[in-house]
């Protein structure tokens, strides 16, 4: 399955995924400075959510584009049906 996405969805991922990439280094930062572990994990969890929802845009993109193409043959649906399954549960 390619990553076939519209340039505004594409732009919109790629935001989150720089956003996540600062929120990173930060929480590098915080924890070089020994700062409170309950400011840490609480950034690592935004962070977190932060890369699930970038994650779960690419796969509803996916999810649009099997749609699309609503002309494949049973098995190959199927096929889509069962990766796009796996990933979806990856990021549970």
């Amino acid at each position: 399955m390619e990553l076939e996405m519209a340039a505004d969805e594409l732009k919109s991922v790629l935001n989150r995924l720089r956003r996540a990439q600062g929120q990173i280094a930060g929480i590098i930062r915080m924890i070089e400075e020994g700062r409170d572990c309950e400011d840490v994990i609480t950034q690592l969890a935004a962070v977190s959510r932060a890369l699930d929802r970038a994650g779960f845009a690419i796969i509803a993109t996916g999810l649009q584009h099997c749609m699309a193409e609503g002309g494949q043959a049973a098995g190959d649906r199927d096929q889509m049906r069962a990766r796009l399954e796996k990933l979806f549960l990856s990021l549970a």
